[in-house]
């Protein structure tokens, strides 16, 4: 859990301060947001603010990566990996659970999927060492895997991890594809929209 030094001092005290701070820390959340939230905790029922807390509190404990596939979930395995109707011999590989989301919202892709938990970034300290791809690899070579979907999104760094992964894999008896260009190089899946998605894993090309 990060640390601060200094709470922000404000008019109301520094507990308010203080939360304000918390909350701006949160992605897309300036701090004119994070004032309206404190704001808005401030006035609602105490009710309202110990269910938020407790909703927080419950998500960091009881979620935690699926044994197979990374993605989140409650239980062992999520979802989609305990789900029969799958096909297990093709896996699709993304960085973060929220492009799984995304992908499955497109409704076209039957396999399965692999979280890497992000991409690799030396200038941010992020080896491969750091993702599950090592995992991904023995679940190709232990699962009779046929075909890898590279999912990772069309930026620099995204398609140098696809890349990594491929050349690990390339004395391995799998297929190896990639999400059609229909999605401009430079966009995040996570923001992309259901049709393109659909026509990205439809037209899914050798990598």
């Amino acid at each position: 859990m990060p640390r601060f030094e200094e709470t922000t001092r404000h008019p109301f005290g520094s507990a308010v301060g203080n939360l304000i701070d918390r909350l701006a820390t949160l992605p897309g959340i300036g701090r004119k947001s994070a004032e309206r939230l404190a704001n808005h905790l401030l006035a609602c029922p105490i009710e309202e603010a110990n269910s938020l807390a407790d909703a927080i509190r419950v998500v960091k404990t009881r979620v935690r990566p699926c044994s197979v596939c990374f993605n989140l979930t409650e239980q062992d395995r999520c979802d989609i990996c305990r789900d029969s109707r799958r096909e297990p011999q093709s896996v699709c590989v993304v960085e973060q659970p929220r492009d799984l989301l995304a992908l499955e919202a497109a409704g076209i892709f039957s396999g399965l999927y692999h979280v890497l938990g992000g991409r690799i970034s030396p200038l941010n300290g992020v080896g491969p060492d750091d993702l599950t791809i090592d995992a991904l690899v023995r679940r190709v070579r232990s699962q009779g895997v046929r075909e890898i979907v590279m999912a990772t999104n069309p930026t620099l760094e995204g398609d140098g991890t696809a890349l990594y992964i491929s050349n690990l894999l390339a004395n391995d008896n799998v297929k190896i594809t990639r999400l059609a260009r229909g999605i401009a190089s430079g966009s995040v899946l996570e923001f992309a929209n259901r049709e393109m998605l659909a026509d990205a894993l439809r037209g899914r090309q050798a990598f």
